[in-house]
């Protein structure tokens, strides 16, 4: 594979990991998540964020030098650097209540019933799921029009997906966009 640098990104739950290591699978190169450089590594997770000068020197030490890679998640706001060394961009949407259906059935795999009502983790889990509900919000600009304003000023090419199309689907349209073989 001639060497690509692909970011999948989109709101929390529209699939941007899961369709980030099946292009890094196709592709047989690294694949990265951005919360990996985000947060600090804490119990439980996602509770202190890395500071916004670690991040990029990380992850210029352990994974941007490499010739290919997929990286999934959100670089905005912090991560411009690494934008240069990107060579294509796919950003996938999905319907509010499927993301968040998504997001309740995830925590309930990674964290059981501390996620449930008057669990040790249920209050975290009511207001990340607040949070992810509002990334559509139109009546005040959010985050979903960052994010198009971002993507408009990135100078690489981007890719619009449904992310409530089929995994397999969503893979065969990026290989082809990128003018690879579906290995399927």
């Amino acid at each position: 594979m001639p060497g690509r640098r692909v970011l999948v990104t989109g709101a929390t739950g529209v699939g941007s990991t899961t369709l980030g290591r099946a292009l890094a699978v196709a592709w047989a190169v690294p694949h990265a998540d951005v919360d990996d450089y985000l947060w600090l590594p804490t119990s439980p997770p996602y509770t202190d964020e890395r500071p916004v000068a670690e991040r990029v020197p990380l992850m210029r030490s352990l994974f941007v030098p490499r010739p290919a890679w997929v990286l999934s998640g959100t670089l905005r706001g912090w991560g411009d650097e690494v934008i240069t060394d990107l060579d294509a961009v796919v950003f996938l949407t999905a319907e509010t209540d499927v993301r968040l259906e998504r997001l309740r059935r995830r925590d309930v795999v990674r964290y059981g019933t501390a996620v449930a009502a008057g669990g040790s983790l249920a209050a975290a889990h009511h207001d990340f799921l607040s949070w992810a509900g509002d990334y559509d919000d139109t009546d005040v600009p959010g985050r979903r029009s960052a994010d198009e304003t971002w993507l408009a000023g990135l100078h690489r090419p981007v890719l619009r997906l449904s992310g409530e199309r089929p995994l397999d689907d969503l893979r065969a349209d990026v290989l082809a966009w990128l003018g690879d073989v579906d290995p399927r």
